[in-house]
């Protein structure tokens, strides 16, 4: 029983021990410093708002389609006898050039019966002309009073007339049916198809293939409202009575290269599209296959472009990249001192590579184009450009009124601590 409390008396004593030792240690340790809680500013990439002159471009897109196309059909039947070794698909030709005769035996007889008709109609007039030039005569020494018209054959007289004229008018339609055995195009162009083959019999209005002009291409571009007001041109835009026609940019890539074409609008549509609600400008190239191709490239038909069209001009404006944009009409401006600023802008266009505006900022003033995570006005920021080299950083000796309140505050408490611990001591 004594060995019992003896064990549990040095216990004890060794348990204050301990605890005495770790009092010690704990009252000596030194105070842990508070750690900084104010945030870091947050890097930014910047660029200077320039104001400058604009000038407004639209960007639309549409397929190249020939001025004219026609089926080249014929007007007279008949076998073929002849096709033109350009009538093939993609050949080239020129206006009033034969692409395909048609058997015309048949047509110079007809002629050759027509002109004889004529030659009999013109001999019965002579006749008919003389007997009523000898009635005239015997009734003037011999009757007595006006002589009728059947008297001085004038009926007999007109019908002869008549006949001729019939005669004519057979010869003449002869001659156009034996022309019309040649059948050609009336402008100079290409060849889209050919549906008919030598040897093969045709009636008219039969397809003999798919021809059109190669003078002028047109390409259709559609035209929101929006983009209208961009260009400064009217719903009924018509460049015979306005002047001159909008300069536009065509381009496309070809076998791998870019091309580029010029053209000009020189119309509207009559009516706004009632299924996309959009107005077509027509846009014209002039000789696409000669003096407008590029570098011998022509611009050819079925082709989809690209248009870049030119539009009014904005004073005062600035120009800055899309990137700087936050929402629909927001950006984030750097002010001096390293402190953000929300701007709310007028946005008069933009492209997924630049931004215009026409207010909001200021010339000079450093724009932020680099997202910012939970942006407001106040955050501070480390402006840098583009090489990533610091322009401005957040500086602690400007004070935003919220600080300077802050500040004065903290004064106050520590003021009337001051004062309490005198009343104390």
């Amino acid at each position: 029983m004594g060995s019992f409390i003896g064990r549990s008396i040095i216990a004890i004593v060794v348990g204050v021990i301990v605890f005495g030792l770790a009092a010690m240690i704990f009252a000596s340790a030194p105070e842990p410093q508070r750690a900084n809680s104010e945030p870091r500013p947050v890097a930014v990439f910047v660029e200077p708002a320039a104001r400058e002159t604009v000038a407004l471009t639209v960007t639309s897109r549409g397929e190249a389609e020939p001025r004219t196309q026609i089926n080249l059909v014929p007007q007279v039947a008949g076998r073929i006898t002849y096709v033109n070794p350009d009538f093939i698909e993609g050949g080239f030709f020129e206006a009033g050039e034969t692409l395909v005769q048609i058997e015309d035996a048949d047509y110079r007889l007809a002629v050759t019966r027509a002109s004889a008709q004529v030659a009999q109609a013109e001999q019965a007039l002579a006749r008919e002309q003389a007997e009523s030039d000898l009635a005239a005569s015997e009734w003037e020494q011999l009757g007595e009073g006006e002589a009728s018209s059947l008297t001085l054959r004038e009926p007999q007289l007109a019908d002869a007339r008549a006949q001729l004229a019939a005669a004519r008018a057979t010869l003449q339609s002869a001659r156009l049916d034996l022309q019309r055995t040649r059948v050609s195009a009336p402008f100079s162009g290409r060849v889209r198809s050919r549906a008919a083959g030598l040897g093969q019999y045709v009636a008219p209005g039969t397809p003999l293939g798919e021809v059109f002009s190669t003078d002028t291409v047109l390409i259709r571009l559609p035209l929101t409202d929006f983009e209208l007001g961009l260009l400064g041109i009217p719903v009924a835009f018509n460049a015979a009575e306005e002047g001159e026609g909008i300069p536009v940019t065509l381009t496309a890539n070809l076998a791998g290269q870019p091309q580029t074409w010029m053209g000009t609008i020189t119309r509207t549509d009559s009516a706004i599209d009632p299924q996309t609600r959009v107005l077509y400008a027509i846009a014209e190239v002039e000789d696409p296959y000669g003096a407008a191709a590029t570098n011998g490239v022509p611009l050819a038909v079925g082709l989809f472009v690209n248009a870049q069209i030119e539009g009014r001009e904005i004073e005062n404006a600035y120009v800055l990249p899309r990137a700087a944009l936050r929402g629909e009409d927001s950006v984030l401006v750097a002010e001096p001192g390293g402190l953000l600023s929300v701007r709310t802008v007028n946005v008069v266009t933009s492209s997924s590579e630049r931004l215009v505006i026409s207010s909001g900022v200021s010339a000079g003033e450093m724009v932020i184009i680099s997202p910012v995570r939970g942006a407001s006005d106040g955050m501070r920021i480390q402006s840098l450009d583009s090489d990533g080299e610091v322009i401005a950083a957040y500086s602690a000796t400007i004070e935003t009124p919220e600080e300077e309140e802050t500040v004065e505050g903290l004064a106050e408490t520590e003021s009337s601590d001051d004062n309490a611990a005198t009343s104390a001591g």
